[in-house]
């Protein structure tokens, strides 16, 4: 299924070496690799999909804000605006990541409005080189902790002004960035998109890829001194075909399935690129992202609303203040965009309310992160003579429980949303349920820590001391990402 043209008349010795190498395709090709090739043959199709979400996701955004907040006799089947806040918060961010992590960022590749409008814009836009801030590598952590910190600024999960300003903000600077750089490339999904960073590192445990059979690869530049004529693929996310490894950078689009006959999307164990590519592929921006992003940032912005601790730092601190006739931090002048501003729902953020949910969450996140940071890195010292890059590798057992653990404070919307219409959805039923699901993501991320220890002793004589601290150590990480859970769970 290579997308190569050529006269049909292939020479005995090419076909006897091709035999050799058993580089011949299979009479009977997988169902997996033919559904690669189908995307890849029926990329109409994809195209007319997209602009369906790309519809549906313009009515979801821009049509709520125009209309009055709804009521609390308003449902999801009556209100526009509720089944906008169910769809978007309810359903499509929580599984959207578990597509992820089981198809891999085929969201990214088929579904997003925000990939196919940059790419749109691309093809007829500019053209021009990509500039080295783009590039900058610590772009998905900083962008997912702006965006998420600002969100819960103006409480993007209740309001649809909110939604707006987030999400069509960051539509805009896609199709912006698409009209400036590249041609017919989706910068914005490679480099400054506040999810590529997550989408990336939830991909890395797919059982599905687009693997490269190297051998075949090169067998097809043979082939080409044959009057072979290969058409190019455009890889709008400027993935490096012949040397593509794994799922991380890879959208799934399908247009690459059977390139030179060497690429084709099959199964694989969920572990392998993890254990197997996460010491190359690691770097210091994946691991910030990992705990002070997903398991610091991201938890802080999920509990804070339940938070004791909140509540009374924020009590002791309008005390003193009032004592002190110090009034402008508690006044409620703030404009929408800034702090929630919302006096017909009895919703307003003062100036001291908006500082303490950015102070919460930053020190959340510093705290997480920083613990977590020194467990792995004790971890780090046990396995061996210090290496970055191991730690780095060792961080990314963490992935699982990463992902679950923004994935659950999602769901926690959901969970709201869906009580709020009156269905039965008992507290311990949801409880044991995240427990259930956060019990699996430790598992999975021990199993990998496991792994990885194994992989990176070299002296069997010390594997039981040396690998049974850094998985002692490891597990002191599990549980105190875990505890941010204890909030959600049980307060």
């Amino acid at each position: 299924m290579g997308i190569i043209t050529s006269d049909p008349e292939p020479t005995v010795l090419i076909c006897a070496w091709r035999l050799h190498m058993n580089l011949l395709p299979a009479q009977h090709t997988s169902r997996l690799t033919k559904s690669g090739h189908w995307l890849q043959r029926h990329h109409v199709i994809i195209r007319r999909v997209q602009w369906i979400v790309l519809f549906a996701y313009a009515i979801l955004i821009f049509i709520p804000p125009l209309m009055p907040l709804p009521d609390d006799t308003a449902h999801i089947w009556s209100s526009l605006t509720v089944f906008s806040q169910f769809v978007l918060w309810g359903i499509w961010w929580p599984f959207v990541l578990l597509s992820i992590v089981i198809f891999g960022r085929v969201w990214c590749g088929i579904l997003c409005p925000e990939g196919a409008l940059s790419e749109l814009a691309s093809k007829h836009g500019l053209g021009r080189s990509i500039p080295r801030w783009i590039r900058w590598g610590g772009w998905p952590f900083v962008s997912f902790g702006l965006t998420t910190i600002y969100g819960q600024m103006i409480s993007v999960y209740q309001y649809p002004k909110a939604v707006l300003l987030v999400l069509g903000g960051s539509t805009i600077a896609a199709i912006i960035i698409g009209l400036l750089y590249g041609r017919e490339k989706r910068i914005w999904c490679k480099y400054l998109c506040p999810v590529n960073g997550v989408f990336a590192l939830l991909a890395r445990c797919a059982p599905l890829c687009y693997r490269v059979d190297g051998n075949a690869w090169r067998f097809s530049y043979m082939e080409n001194k044959r009057n072979q004529r290969v058409i190019p693929v455009n890889c709008a996310p400027l993935v490096p075909l012949r040397s593509m490894k794994g799922a991380s950078s890879c959208h799934m689009c399908g247009r690459c399935s059977g390139y030179r006959d060497a690429i084709s999307l099959q199964w694989r164990s969920p572990a392998q690129e993890i254990v197997e590519l996460g010491e190359k592929e690691a770097n210091r921006w994946d691991t910030a992202l990992i705990l002070y992003g997903l398991l610091g940032i991201a938890n802080g912005a999920f509990h804070w609303s339940v938070s004791p601790l909140f509540i009374f730092i924020k009590q002791s601190i309008a005390e003193w203040l009032i004592d002190h006739n110090i009034l402008w931090p508690l006044e409620t002048n703030v404009w929408w965009f800034i702090f929630t501003n919302y006096p017909e729902r009895n919703d307003v953020f003062s100036w001291l309310d908006g500082g303490l949910v950015i102070g919460y969450i930053v020190t959340a996140g510093l705290l997480y992160g920083t613990i977590l940071l020194g467990f792995l890195t004790v971890g780090n010292f046990l396995l061996g003579r210090w290496s970055t890059l191991r730690l780095h590798h060792f961080t990314q057992a963490l992935i699982p429980v990463a992902g679950m653990s923004v994935f659950l404070g999602l769901s926690g919307t959901t969970v709201s949303l869906l009580r709020a219409e009156h269905l039965l959805l008992s507290v311990s039923w949801v409880q044991n349920l995240w427990f259930i699901l956060l019990t699996v993501a430790n598992i999975a991320s021990l199993y990998l820590a496991v792994k990885i220890i194994v992989k990176h002793m070299h002296h069997i004589s010390t594997f039981v001391l040396r690998g049974i601290g850094a998985l002692l150590c490891f597990i002191a990480a599990l549980a105190v990402a875990d505890s941010a859970w204890w909030l959600m769970c049980y307060n």
